[in-house]
């Protein structure tokens, strides 16, 4: 497109250079252009050789080429900062998922770490519980949270639970085994 634009620049400017070898040249002071500045001067050159031509269709077809070259970089732009915005936006999500998953282990080593001391509880108990007679292991048991008295029920020996069923109050016992049979499916 930028190689289109320069041949008909040159087409141009090599018709009215034909018709400027009569005047004299002239030597142009230096001057120092922002960006901006300097497009509308080129703009406003081209202008002026194309009308020099006499061609209106051939400057506003040029002036339409210049104007979408300039669009075409304004776009590349914005391309390019949103390319970085995004980049920028990718690094930090990355750095958040790696953050968040450094506290989910943490947070999961912490209740695996509890579950173990509970466990490591419970089978303390479970030896307590087996060394009792089993009265007193039903008395125990009778006045100890339901779920951890099935627990501590579920690892001990048939025959020991059978005597402390035997030996607790029917209401609790049967509650007891109620929640154990539930447990064991």
């Amino acid at each position: 497109m930028k190689t289109f634009i320069l041949a008909v620049i040159v087409v141009c400017l090599g018709a009215v250079s034909a018709q400027d070898k009569k005047k004299t040249e002239t030597k142009p002071d230096k001057r120092l252009y922002t960006e901006e500045e300097f497009q509308k001067a080129v703009l406003e050159e081209v202008d002026r050789y194309l009308q020099k031509a006499g061609n209106n269709k051939l400057v506003d077809f040029s002036k339409e080429l210049v104007k979408k070259d300039q669009d075409l970089r304004l776009k590349e732009i914005e391309i390019d900062k949103m390319k970085q915005e995004l980049s920028h936006n990718q690094e930090s999500f990355k750095k958040k998922v790696i953050e968040f998953q450094k506290r989910q282990e943490l947070f999961i080593g912490c209740i695996d770490g509890k579950q173990d001391e509970r466990n490591k509880r419970i089978t303390h108990m479970v030896d307590v519980i087996s060394a009792m007679r089993p009265q007193n292991a039903a008395d125990v048991l009778s006045v100890q949270d339901a779920d951890i008295s099935v627990q501590i029920l579920e690892k001990l020996d048939p025959t020991k639970i059978s005597k402390i069923f035997n030996s607790m109050d029917k209401e609790i016992s049967a509650r007891l085994q109620k929640q154990f049979m539930n447990m064991k499916k």
